[in-house]
């Protein structure tokens, strides 16, 4: 018998019918419980010299044991060795069980230290992550995109089903949201937004009032930049302006259509002095392209260290120029019309989407991604209105 602290070596067999608790046939000891009684009284297992009666002893005569006790439960991790359920019984740990419990216990040291050292190193991660958006700064293409301050951005919009993509202002339907910045563009009577696909566009009548005006520049034309728009012109002659910047005397630059040897021409246009004279202005043209009543992806740049202008029509460099500088006229970016010489010209006729502006001037390879669609990284947009 065990007295609890070591396992057993080896199990005990069973009792055989008629014979000891655990020893080998034969007939009980004559006084004693398994060890022959000493002093010629009664013995519990070691040899006694009192003559006190033992109260687990069978009577003499063949009577039968006396009541047991009420059995207690065994404690948690242990089992009761086999044999008479009689008081005192030492109980033998469930070595199996404990077992079982030291495995867990170490399979959660084991699950804790990992996720210790997986917090760890997604910490030290984007540690390293804002390291590098800091020291990134805005040359060149930018690596993320910008979370709006007032607005969630197209893309963040369409991953929070249902929620669906807005081109106006909470409660304002003449006032195009800006996805990306926070200057609207408020639209004039004749300029009205209508469906393209799922989403939507701008249209122009080609009359005065088809404008639209931000309510502040939104374009630095002193550093580098590049501005596109998505168009579709039904105006068969004249001039018809895309966008521009400046509501004085004359415009910085201007995006749109002109008629170039008496021919319809895709042109980028800007001024280098005050005044809008035309010895001060520099144009790159698209020649012998379909404008009538063609889809058509425009972007034009300025990169301020060449100190030149370039155009492209569908991802395709038009041309280039180089410049000394950009007259900043004053006034706020305009859709739909120019500033020539305090009069406004070149009414749009026709549709305007997916209006963006880059704080950065788009290289031709650069040009190229954005007309497929596999422009990465992606560039943010310092502003951007009727994104599809």
């Amino acid at each position: 018998m065990t007295d609890g602290t070591n396992p057993p070596s080896s199990p005990q067999p069973e009792p055989a019918p008629g014979s000891g608790y655990g020893f080998p046939p034969g007939p009980p000891a004559q006084n004693g419980y398994g060890y022959p009684a000493g002093g010629g009284g009664h013995g519990y297992g070691y040899p006694q010299f009192d003559q006190q009666p033992n109260p687990y002893q069978q009577e003499a005569d063949g009577g039968q044991w006396p009541p047991a006790a009420q059995a207690q439960p065994a404690q948690p991790g242990f089992t009761r060795l086999a044999g008479p359920d009689v008081p005192g019984a030492s109980q033998q740990p469930d070595w199996e069980a404990m077992a079982e419990r030291s495995d867990a216990e170490r399979r959660k040291k084991k699950t804790k230290l990992w996720m210790l050292g997986g917090t760890v190193t997604v910490l030290a991660l984007l540690a390293g992550g804002g390291t590098f958006l800091l020291l990134g700064g805005k040359g060149g293409a930018d690596r993320t995109d910008a979370k709006p301050s007032t607005q969630a951005s197209p893309e963040a919009e369409e991953s929070k089903s249902p929620q669906v993509y807005t081109a106006t202002v909470a409660g304002d339907d003449t006032l195009l949201r800006d996805s990306y910045g926070q200057t609207g563009i408020r639209l004039g009577p004749d300029l009205k937004i209508g469906p393209v696909g799922k989403r939507f566009q701008v249209i122009g009548k080609g009359s005065s009032n088809s404008w639209g005006q931000s309510a502040e520049p939104v374009v630095d034309v002193t550093k580098s930049f590049t501005i596109t728009a998505r168009a579709y012109s039904s105006a068969t002659k004249g001039s018809r302006i895309v966008m521009s910047q400046g509501d004085g005397e004359s415009y910085s630059f201007e995006l749109g259509v002109n008629e170039v040897n008496d021919k319809q021409a895709w042109i980028f246009r800007v001024q280098t002095g005050d005044k809008g004279a035309e010895a001060t202005t520099r144009t790159v043209t698209a020649e012998g392209l379909t404008v009538l009543k063609t889809p058509t992806l425009l972007m034009a740049t300025y990169d301020a260290e060449k100190k030149a202008i370039a155009l492209y029509v569908d991802g395709k460099k038009a041309g280039e120029t180089p410049v000394p500088s950009i007259w900043q006229a004053p006034g706020p970016l305009q859709l739909g019309r120019s500033r020539h010489h305090d009069i406004w010209t070149g009414p749009w006729q026709g549709g305007l989407h997916n209006i963006k502006v880059y704080d950065s001037a788009f290289t031709q390879e650069q040009a190229a991604g954005y007309k497929e669609g596999k422009l990465s990284p992606a560039p943010k947009p310092a502003h951007a209105w009727l994104l599809t």
